[in-house]
């Protein structure tokens, strides 16, 4: 019995030199604690899911000040001309800060079908 107490401390306070049998399986039982932990031990270390705007929003800087952007039509439900302005707002803000939107026009195919929306904005 003492002979495994001595081995058991001699594990805690890692007495054993390198390329023994017991140095080996203290090495190994670490290894073994490292890539199995995190299976078996919740340790509530997953990322903030972040959940990105699903539109893709083309922008450029006019000289004059102005910010130029260009989204598509699929982030943006028809509607009166209020209701377009508020999506779009609420698609800009996020990406540039505060703005007002000065004019914005459709971009249609040759069908009519509108594909985006070329909004001109300035901050506030």
């Amino acid at each position: 019995m003492n002979a495994i107490w001595r081995t058991i401390r001699g594990y805690v306070l890692w007495q054993y030199e390198r390329g023994t049998l017991h140095y080996d399986i203290m090495v190994t039982l670490i290894l073994i604690f490292i890539f199995l932990s995190p299976r078996v031990i919740n340790f509530n270390d997953k990322p903030i899911s972040r959940n990105p705007h699903p539109t893709e929003v083309v922008v450029m800087a006019q000289p004059d000040g102005h910010l130029f952007f260009q989204v598509s039509a699929n982030a943006v439900t028809p509607g009166d001309d209020t209701s377009v302005r508020d999506q779009l707002l609420h698609i800009i803000e996020p990406i540039s800060g505060a703005v007002s939107i000065v004019s914005y026009e459709a971009v249609s195919d040759r069908k009519g079908k509108i594909q985006s929306y070329k909004v001109l904005a300035q901050r506030e």
